[in-house]
């Protein structure tokens, strides 16, 4: 899904596997492993995205960066 985000450009989750998929406007896309739903639905509701991604997501949950 896309969203307004200064950082941000898309938020995507797959709940069967707990990943979470992160796009950002420069084009990199990261997974994170193991984010639980109720994470993943606080982000989509975060009004700022960039502030719950830093605080909430980052360095919180394993992720490897994906190849484009």
């Amino acid at each position: 899904m896309q969203v307004e985000s200064a950082a941000i450009s898309a938020i995507r989750y797959d709940p069967d596997r707990a990943k979470l998929f992160v796009r950002f406007h420069d084009g990199d896309e990261y997974v994170y492993v193991g984010v639980p739903g109720e994470v993943h639905r606080s982000f989509v509701e975060a009004d700022s995205k960039g502030r719950f991604f830093a605080y909430e997501i980052r360095d919180q949950y394993p992720y490897n960066k994906l190849e484009a």
